[in-house]
């Protein structure tokens, strides 16, 4: 009898309880909304040593790479396992050699400034490795100069094998030159430029194998990173940069580079997905916040002649790239390639056929272009590793209102000197207006809706670097109200 006479009671107190917490936080008193007083979104001051760096990329370097890369014949990632090439000195083994006896060089040539260092493993039995096979990505790391932001790492890559036809023929040439001598040149000369300089982030040059096989180098190296905690807060991977030179090809464009980048992570839990579908931010991943940096930097240090073209996607239709190993690691991560692509040079045996030359020749590669690809690296790698690091825990209060209260924590390593808020209109991909705050504070209140707007926070250091915006995630609910969230699928 008791039972059935609390029951009521119960089930009232049930239903008052989120009346009581509706009407306190219709009460409880809200910050105050500050006047905003905009600044130029676009407000980064060149830095003169990093003018100076991007003057020292030199086309005739980047060419000198990429033909010597070609005399290995053929860097496919299975001649590692063939004797008589690795006796010839031709075949990926010697190609990665020659990549580690360069970045040393770089390193003597600044006095020992770079940690050159391999990633060398057995890359087990799979659809494109028939047998076990010996992988090994070279790499070099520029340890920042400041103890606290050394341990933010940013990174830019390329594929040092190659192919031909047949993925799994490693005795017939297989030039490589632009897929990817180029990025692997870019890589090289970044490495080359940047390491006569200190920043006070930390720049990792590598360059990775197997990426013909599935990613496998960089698929090794990311989870390498991943398992031992690197903050790689940024990775530029450069694969078919040639800026292909086809006789007759009339719809090249030697002023673009593609910049492909993924929107919904691909390192994404299925909260992160629930926030997605619930209150949007698709178009705002740190892979695509990294991306419109890229953007933003090529109008501060590149000519008008040559800028980054984005391509809100990971990828192009039924491709991949190095980029995508790191992504799933839940690292940002783009992807630099040429304007557009002649298939009739990667991924080909060499020879004529009806006309036409196939292979991938340096014949077919923009040295100029490329050089340019590598100042859009160089100049992005140094803003970036010069700025202070972006704000944590970055947060929109979500209560039902017409002003926007922003929250962060402090950016680490006590570079910045204030924070800038950014924010765009939703149906626009870059950022449109921006207000600065001071480094003293840790919120503020804008009277804009959070509903018509998305906002970003970065910071900004005294000699004004730039920092990668971080757009905020909601304090409150992240489903629908009055909806049970949905169940991920299995997997998810």
């Amino acid at each position: 009898m008791l039972k059935s006479r609390l029951r009521p009671l119960l089930f009232a107190s049930l239903m008052f309880l989120p009346a009581m917490n509706v009407a306190q936080q219709a009460t409880s008193p809200e910050p105050e909304p500050v006047p905003v007083t905009e600044v130029g979104v676009e407000s980064a001051q060149a830095d003169p040593r990093i003018a100076e760096a991007l003057r020292q990329i030199s086309p005739q370097r980047i060419q000198a790479t990429i033909e010597k890369l070609v005399t290995f014949k053929n860097r496919s990632t299975l001649s590692s396992n063939d004797q008589e090439m690795l006796s010839q000195g031709l075949g990926v083994t010697a190609a990665a050699k020659w990549i580690q006896q360069e970045f040393e060089s770089y390193s003597q040539a600044c006095g020992g400034c770079l940690q050159v260092k391999t990633d060398s493993f057995i890359q087990p039995v799979a659809t494109r490795i028939p047998t076990p096979t010996p992988l090994t990505n070279v790499y070099a790391v520029l340890q920042g100069s400041d103890p606290e932001n050394a341990k933010r790492i940013y990174l830019v890559t390329g594929h040092y094998d190659s192919r031909n036809s047949d993925t799994l023929n490693f005795k017939d040439p297989a030039p490589g030159a632009n897929d990817d001598g180029s990025g692997t040149a870019v890589s090289l000369e970044c490495a080359r430029v940047l390491s006569k300089y200190k920043f006070p982030a930390t720049l990792i040059f590598v360059t990775v194998g197997g990426e013909e096989q599935g990613l496998d180098g960089a698929k090794h190296f990311a989870q390498m990173a991943r398992e031992q905690g690197w903050n790689i807060e940024g990775v530029l991977n450069n694969d078919i940069v040639g800026g292909n030179t086809t006789p007759g090809d009339t719809q090249q464009r030697k002023d673009t580079v593609r910049v492909f980048s993924e929107g919904v992570p691909a390192a994404a839990k299925p909260e992160d997905i629930t926030r997605l579908r619930n209150l949007g931010g698709e178009d705002d991943s740190s892979s695509r916040e990294l991306a419109r940096y890229v953007r933003s930097t090529a109008k501060e240090y590149l000519p008008a002649g040559f800028q980054p073209m984005l391509i809100f996607r990971r990828d192009r239709f039924s491709r991949g790239g190095d980029h995508t190993a790191f992504n799933e690691e839940g690292f940002a991560g783009v992807r630099f390639t040429e304007f557009r692509e002649d298939f009739n040079h990667q991924h080909q045996n060499v020879r004529v056929e009806n006309g036409i030359e196939y292979g991938d020749l340096p014949k077919f590669v923009d040295y100029n272009y490329v050089a340019n690809v590598a100042r859009l690296n160089a100049a992005t790698l140094a803003s970036l590793a010069s700025a202070p690091a972006p704000p944590v825990s970055v947060r929109i209060d979500t209560r039902v209102n017409n002003n926007t209260t922003l929250t962060w924590e402090p950016s680490t390593g006590r570079l910045v000197t204030q924070y800038q808020i950014l924010w765009r209109d939703t149906d626009q991909p870059y950022w449109q207006h921006a207000m600065n705050t001071p480094a003293a504070g840790s919120s503020i209140t804008l009277p804009m809706s959070k509903d018509n707007v998305i906002f970003a926070v970065r910071a900004i250091d005294a000699s004004g670097h730039l920092s990668l915006p971080v757009v905020p995630r909601p304090s409150g609910r992240i489903d629908i109200p009055g909806r049970t969230p949905a169940t991920p699928p299995p997997g998810m």
